[in-house]
């Protein structure tokens, strides 16, 4: 098992009031960091980071059991952690779409407009939550071997 490990960054213990949600694809994770912390400014936030991200939220049949455990997770966050902002990531090329939510709606329609659509199917029922939430959403575009985040309206 091996030796314990001390981080020497300290702790704070204030919160900002701020999560995020996004995909928990691995690959994404150090840019999604660079993302919040230096482009957002959130040097600490919420991590709400699950396959999909905010799909689970957007009432598709085979993700109704993810949808209730996020729904009862974000509301818990939302009510005890005082959060007034929600930042909503989707990626590129998504694998939890491309098997669990939208493999036969993708022959008829691009990836990114359903990802589009159900960032703001999550935004209503997180706005539902506390209508005072400051509610974002991205769409993170892989371009020349770096990572795009582009603002999608939803609200």
């Amino acid at each position: 098992m091996g030796e314990a490990f001390t981080s020497e960054i300290s702790f704070d213990h204030d919160r900002i009031g701020a999560a995020a949600i996004y995909c928990s694809d691995g690959r994404y994770g150090d840019q999604m960091d660079d993302f919040l912390h230096g482009y957002l400014g959130l040097p600490r936030y919420d991590r709400v980071a699950i396959p999909g991200g905010a799909a689970s939220l957007a009432h598709h049949p085979r993700a109704l059991q993810d949808k209730r455990a996020l729904d009862r997770q974000l509301k818990f966050l939302v009510e005890s952690h005082d959060l007034t902002r929600v930042v909503m990531i989707a990626h590129q090329d998504c694998g939890f779409y491309r098997h669990h939510v939208h493999p036969q709606k993708l022959k008829k329609q691009p990836l990114e407009v359903l990802q589009a659509r159900d960032l703001a199917t999550a935004a209503d029922l997180l706005h539902a939550y506390n209508s005072q939430l400051k509610l974002e959403a991205y769409f993170a575009r892989r371009v020349d071997g770096k990572v795009r985040f582009e603002p999608i309206a939803v609200l």
